[in-house]
């Protein structure tokens, strides 16, 4: 890891800290060996009952703005106060007003007025503002850099540039010094909105292989013919339209009656107790087990314990989809063979019958018989499985990409 001098970056999320965000704690994490001393600005506070290792091992503080501008009345008066009188009030109220005649709504306002609360209790030493996901938490680092007129950047990832309007994106683009997103797909998307494709970069997370260190041991070669015996198919994710999970139970239905299997779901959200309904409904819940959340050394002991990982992400009606889930990367790193569907990121982890098996979306007969294939060849698991394996070790150690966004925050951008 490379080590710096040290510089206080300041870092605008959504929520921290998230089970379902390890990536971005991660990520700061790894800011923080390579010498930069960072500074947590949430948006919202926590409301995961569970915490991962790595939210126990940062050592940034953590700034809660307002949640609701009315719960802290005297704050958020206090912040506008201060925002009148910064530098770039005028602009900023130019934009502010510019984005309003686009999307009137409550939470414009709300963004606006933690943008001001921010800019007021600006933490000392602050050099560089930074927003995990383009849409509200850039919204209020957009502000509230307009406001102190200092250059901020933009680290986005699925849902934010999915579900956000191109008029939207296109001037945080614009106005962010650079912004760095995940996948292909995205930065794809990206750069076609930006007037300077140039200042948006890909880099992938990557997984600290510390923490996920290679699995060695053979898994029993279970083919589904043993009643005793059954394979298991594990799937760790939020229940939340996009992840399709009634897709999979559907095919899970639909597998041929003689094959033994059971499904394990890691994962919070609300969709489970509907999911739970249509599992009865399709006569399989004595074989599914949900888990709920559970933190980073619960879910890498069930991928050990697992035989096959499956995930049928879909694109919603409101465009909401993933980018490449880091459970796949993470399940890939402990050799375990993955059943996915075939958008956005993914492909950038698995090629189908090499490191994985790819499925339309949206498909659950094409799903079903992926799961199929899966369940009665064991060696072909291993093999990709393997393989899958090796990609992470050589393409998505977090190492790389942690090196790659240090070198974002020159030094002498810092300074400014």
């Amino acid at each position: 890891m490379i080590q710096t001098g040290r510089r206080r970056l300041v870092v605008v999320v959504k929520g921290y800290p998230r089970l379902s965000e390890t990536f971005i704690a991660q990520e700061l994490r790894g800011l923080e060996l390579a010498g930069f001393e960072v500074v947590i600005v949430s948006l919202r506070h926590p409301t995961d009952s569970k915490r991962h290792p790595v939210h126990d091992e940062m050592a940034a503080p953590v700034l809660y703005l307002p949640e609701y501008l009315y719960q802290e009345p005297l704050r958020v008066l206090k912040g506008l106060w201060t925002a009148v009188r910064a530098p770039g009030f005028r602009a900023t109220l130019r934009s502010f007003l510019h984005d309003l005649r686009r999307d009137f709504s409550p939470n414009r306002f709300r963004r606006l007025g933690q943008a001001a609360v921010l800019v007021r209790e600006w933490p000392e030493g602050g050099h560089w503002l930074h927003a995990h996901f383009i849409h509200t938490p850039a919204s209020v680092a957009d502000y509230a850099a307009q406001l102190m007129q200092r250059d901020w950047s933009i680290s986005a990832h699925a849902k934010d540039i999915w579900t956000s309007p191109d008029w939207e994106l296109s001037g945080k683009l614009d106005r962010a010094r650079w912004t760095v997103t995940c996948t292909r797909t995205g930065h794809a998307h990206l750069q076609a909105l930006a007037h300077e494709p140039g200042r948006v970069l890909l880099s992938h997370h990557g997984l600290n292989l510390d923490r996920f260190p290679a699995f060695a041991q053979a898994r029993r070669a279970r083919d589904g013919r043993d009643a005793a015996d059954p394979v298991q198919v594990l799937s760790v994710g939020r229940a939340v339209p996009k992840k399709g999970y009634d897709i999979l139970l559907r095919a899970l239905a639909a597998l041929p009656r003689e094959l033994h299997w059971r499904f394990d779901h890691i994962g919070a959200g609300g969709e489970v107790r509907a999911l739970k309904a249509l599992a009865n409904d399709l006569g399989i819940s004595g074989r599914c087990n949900w888990k709920g959340a559970m933190d980073q050394t619960e879910v890498l002991a069930a991928y050990r314990a697992a035989d096959i990982f499956a995930l049928a992400s879909r694109v919603t009606v409101d465009g909401d989809r993933d980018g490449l889930p880091n459970v796949l990367v993470e399940a890939a790193s402990q050799g375990l063979a993955c059943v996915a569907s075939d958008l956005s990121g993914i492909p950038e982890l698995i090629t189908s019958g090499e490191t994985g098996w790819l499925v339309p979306a949206e498909d659950p007969a094409a799903l079903a018989d992926a799961l199929a294939k899966a369940i009665t060849d064991p060696a072909a698991r291993a093999r990709v499985g393997a393989a899958a394996a090796r990609v992470v070790r050589d393409g998505f150690d977090y190492n790389t990409s942690i090196a790659r966004l240090a070198r974002q925050f020159d030094p002498e951008d810092l300074r400014r």
